[in-house]
């Protein structure tokens, strides 16, 4: 069985962490490693130091950590992705005699049966044999690449966007870090929602900013609690993290809800910060409505990229728009921020910048109809399933994205106390691997992936039954029945 351990984190009072870094007054905190013991000083390089332990006795090593001044960022090796630490831990243990399904991992090219658009592939074919496209570009990105998002995201708001407006980025992950660092202020906080995507968290973590987590309510198809908003704002709330369609919850927000965050974010005087990565990727009832839509109210950080809809995670494109026409973001210098941040790196690759337009423009409606009709029927299934499995609940079926959040009670289990658990013996029985609800910020919830090959999510669904029933404290296992 795989056992998980959480990692604890340890400060010193007085020390406080500002850009990434410990910090204790304006003195930089390098401590020493803890199994090394100290007794009295001694001279290495001319400086005087503590290393030599109780019994005088130097190991090698110790000699060679007491001589080099290496020590490494205290910010950075409390830094965590829970996503990622979670599968590859799950991924270490699983059945020998059944082939692994994966329903952990947001990819959706995993299997194969969804691809990328024939025009995309023919801009990057294009690009490459261009020549043209093997230098730099500009830190922001190419205007070309600028241009034709801001031309793509304006067709559905109020406001005109320019290439000025957008900030390219290597994939929707590294939009969301830099607008975090962009706003890190001292003192600042920022609302995240809970569950929610764990990288949040881990940027805000690193650049000192403080985390306030607002629930979504599952028993309202996942919207935000707003009177819960307004109790946590305050005056160092810096921004309010929303996510829409959701990951982890598929859920998509009506116009009505996200008219009334705007709202609540005007009368708070907070800017939001809306990931929208699967933006459209919806199949419900509900159409999908920009955050940016409101930005005449509330100015909006808009991420987003081409890793989902036109299923490209691994070119590594993102983007950040911003929705700011009253000009409070440039007048509070964080378009500067932004703009400082980026040049610091070379930014994304220049290939796939030049393949964006040909992507954006050219890629049929017929593509996206298929990826949603693929997307949808893998919803209904798991919602079904999951209606007929003793100990499992899901509150609402997904309208986007492409996952479903299942909530365990574990007192129908006779051995199973947690989501952890549940998620690390089936792998390590059934050979499905599941996230646990845990990384998210909400224990005894399951967040399964459904952008996988109908054949293979049935019987992702067939073990899964299998191993509840196996494990239920009610009804006895025979090892052959199914239901």
């Amino acid at each position: 069985m795989v056992t998980f351990v959480s990692q604890k984190t340890t400060q010193e009072k007085e020390v406080h962490y500002e850009n990434g870094y410990a910090l204790k007054g304006s003195t930089l905190v390098v401590p020493l490693p803890e199994p090394l013991k100290v007794s009295h000083q001694i001279v290495v390089n001319g400086d005087h130091c503590n290393s030599l332990p109780a019994n005088d006795v130097l190991t090698e090593e110790e000699k060679l950590d007491a001589e080099w001044n290496v020590r490494a960022c205290p910010a950075a090796i409390e830094s965590t992705n829970p996503i990622r630490e979670l599968l590859e831990s799950l991924c270490v243990v699983s059945s020998k005699k059944k082939e692994k399904i994966s329903l952990a991992q947001g990819d959706p090219t995993a299997f194969g049966h969804l691809k990328v658009p024939d025009a995309a592939v023919e801009a990057m074919v294009a690009a490459t044999k261009s020549y043209m496209c093997n230098g730099y570009t500009h830190s922001a990105g190419s205007h070309e690449c600028r241009k034709a998002v801001a031309d793509y995201h304006s067709s559905s708001l109020p406001i005109k966007l320019t290439a000025d407006d957008v900030g390219i980025t290597v994939g929707c992950s590294q939009a969301i870090q830099l607008c975090i660092a962009a706003l890190a202020t001292t003192g600042a906080n920022i609302l995240i929602p809970r569950p929610g995507f764990p990288i949040y968290e881990t940027f805000c973590k690193y650049y000192g900013v403080a985390c306030r987590f607002y629930d979504l309510l599952p028993e309202r198809d996942w919207e935000v609690d707003l009177d819960q908003i307004t109790v946590l704002a305050d005056s160092n709330t810096v921004a309010w993290i929303v996510c829409n369609p959701s990951n982890p919850c598929g859920s998509v927000y009506k116009y009505q809800h996200l008219m009334k965050i705007a709202n609540t974010a005007e009368k708070l005087k907070v800017p939001l910060i809306s990931d929208e990565i699967y933006a459209n990727m919806v199949f419900g009832p509900t159409e999908f409505t920009p955050m940016a839509a409101f930005s005449l109210k509330v100015p909006v950080l808009t991420v987003g990229g081409i890793s989902k809809r036109w299923l490209a995670p691994g070119w590594r494109l993102g983007w950040i728009i911003i929705a700011d026409p009253k000009g409070i973001l440039s007048r509070g210098k964080v378009v500067e921020a932004l703009t400082r941040l980026m040049q610091m790196t070379i930014g994304t690759s220049t290939l796939s910048q030049a393949a964006v337009s040909g992507m954006l423009l050219n890629t049929p409606s017929s593509f996206f109809e298929d990826t949603i009709k693929s997307l949808k029927a893998g919803a209904e299934l798991c919602f079904d399933r999951v209606q007929r499995i003793k100990g499992l609940h899901c509150p609402t079926k997904p309208q986007g994205a492409m996952y479903i959040m299942v909530r365990i009670d574990p007192a129908v289990f006779k051995d199973i106390r947690s989501d952890v658990e549940f998620a690390s013996l089936l792998v390590e029985e059934e050979s499905v691997v599941v996230l646990p609800g845990t990384a998210f910020g909400t224990p005894n919830w399951l967040r399964i992936v459904f952008a996988t090959p109908q054949a293979l999510l049935e019987e992702a669904w067939d073990r899964i039954d299998i191993f509840c029933l196996r494990h239920s404290a009610s009804i006895p296992y025979t090892g052959t029945e199914l239901y």
